[in-house]
């Protein structure tokens, strides 16, 4: 595993070290502005204590907040992007840096206090020469304890859209690459340590009494400081030359491709440029609300999903509405599909070979005599939908002994593990030919078209009818063994989605 490791690193350094970079530069602002913003209420809890108990107590119930919940609550109000992990990254930081800095100004000799009240300072000048100094080791503590933390949590911002070594984790979970979870997951490990012992070096330096220390100390401060501004705003408001096209992918392996896909074609058949943000956390629940917003410009969806989660229509989508569906799309949302490239990925059920074969179930309506008996595992988001797993039980009568959510890079360890024993699966998995399951049929049509294609702000098309050019080229051009195939070589054959997708746009021609 550790050559592994080191080898999906040196392939994808370019990769890892732009990833890591930006997790530093997420990190560092929060961090920054924890300081800041934590360091002013902790001095000022500090000086008035009727105040404290009231700061503290609802700093501590922010802190509870599970963070997935916590980005979930901010996307409405700032947005998919590194803005929300920022300001959920601050919040947690928060907790760590008031309190210790409270904690380290009241706990301040009394005795020292009252002497220099008696020589004639003031309260100012007690609070920044005396307090502040004394206190310095407990802020300090608290300071790296928050530092750790804070770039250990940023982690978890991929989930929502946001860059840094959490989009490595994503993405290996994602595609079943457990070598870049790990190198991601390492990564991490590694920056959080190095960060520990650069303030464990800071707190050596303060420790130094010596005008000569006290003068390089200064210096070293107004340098550090400097630094981690530039990498936080760089992080923040870095853009590309030229007009960029935004595109966000869901979290799955064909999304991953079909992103990598546009990217390719877009960048190099327009003077365009491409800013991909892959496997936004929660599909079509974040990115649709982000189109809107403005904050992307074009994803791949499927047609059963505009039409039943975006457009909440109600009833079986089939393809003889998609007419319907763009009229809709284009007078209520402003936007339009474009580029339907043909294959379609449907939802299926499938069983564990040894449940079907004990039981001889074939069909959907064949589970519902053993439902109770068995766990059934889906992917977040299909709890949720119009046609999810409330519509499924009620059409075919079933009823679950225990549902698990489960990210839907996992789906196939956990029934491969006896975790679970009925899944959703997409027909174009690329596990699904090698796993050990027994795929059921619909007998009673449930599941609605889900053919794919791009959906774009009409916006960005009236602005840049290039695009239309690359869409035209795209319609028809997969079908569903294409797009299995090239799933299959990503989770099973350890390639990269951006070294298939060329492949493939090789092989048809759409590339040279």
């Amino acid at each position: 595993m550790l050559q592994n490791i080191w080898s999906i690193f040196l392939d994808r350094k370019e990769f890892f070290l732009d990833l890591l970079w930006e997790h530093l530069g997420i990190s560092l602002l929060a961090i920054l502005i924890a300081i800041l913003f934590g360091g002013i209420v902790g001095i000022l809890i500090s000086e008035f204590q009727r105040t404290a108990k009231p700061a503290l107590g609802v700093i501590n119930f922010l802190y509870t907040i599970p963070s997935i919940s916590m980005l979930g609550f901010l996307i409405p109000f700032s947005g998919i992007g590194n803005a929300t992990a920022v300001i959920a990254l601050t919040i947690y930081a928060l907790l760590p840096m008031v309190r210790n800095t409270h904690t380290g100004m009241t706990n301040v000799d009394p005795a020292i206090i009252e002497a220099a009240a008696g020589m004639g300072s003031t309260r100012l000048q007690i609070l920044w020469k005396i307090k502040l100094p004394l206190a310095m080791p407990v802020i300090l503590s608290g300071i790296r304890n928050m530092v750790t933390m804070t770039i250990a949590l940023a982690g978890i911002a991929s989930f929502i859209g946001a860059g840094g070594l959490g989009v490595a984790i994503y993405r290996g979970i994602t595609t079943n690459n457990t070598a870049m979870t790990m190198a991601g997951s390492a990564l991490i490990a590694l920056l959080a340590l190095v960060m520990d012992l650069l303030l464990g070096f800071v707190e050596k330096r303060m420790g130094m009494r010596s005008i000569k220390a006290k003068k390089e100390n200064r210096m070293l401060a107004i340098a550090a400081l400097a630094l981690c501004v530039c990498i936080a705003i760089s992080t923040m408001f870095a853009l590309g030359g030229g007009d960029t096209i935004r595109i966000a992918t869901k979290p799955m392996t064909e999304q991953y491709i079909l992103g990598e896909m546009l990217d390719i074609l877009i960048e190099g058949d327009t003077d365009l440029n491409v800013e991909l943000t892959q496997g936004v956390g929660g599909g079509t629940s974040n990115i649709q609300p982000a189109m809107e917003s403005g904050e992307f410009d074009l994803y791949p969806e499927y047609t059963g999903t505009g039409w039943n989660m975006v457009l909440k229509k109600d009833g079986l989508y089939t393809e003889d509405l998609f007419a319907s569906m763009q009229q809709e799309y284009q007078d209520s949302l402003h936007m339009q599909w474009a580029g339907m490239y043909g294959f379609n990925n449907t939802y299926g059920l499938v069983v564990r070979n040894e449940i079907a074969q004990k039981y001889h179930i074939q069909t959907y309506s064949d589970l519902q005599k053993i439902s109770k008996e068995l766990v059934f595992g889906a992917e977040y988001d299909f709890f949720e939908r119009e046609d999810g797993y409330d519509a499924l039980c009620k059409t075919y009568g079933l009823s679950f002994k225990k549902t698990m959510d489960m990210d839907i890079g996992l789906k196939y360890q956990a029934i491969s593990q006896d975790k679970i024993d009925v899944m959703v699966i997409f027909t174009t998995d690329g596990q699904l030919s090698v796993s050990d399951v027994t795929v059921l049929q619909d007998d009673k049509n449930f599941y609605p078209s889900y053919l794919c294609g791009n959906v774009i702000r009409s916006e960005i098309l009236e602005e840049h009818p290039e695009l239309m050019d690359i869409f035209h080229r795209l319609t028809d051009t997969i079908s569903d063994e294409d797009m299995a195939q090239m799933n299959y070589a990503v989770e099973s054959q350890d390639k990269e989605p951006r070294e298939v997708a060329e492949s493939f746009l090789k092989d048809a021609n759409l590339i040279k």
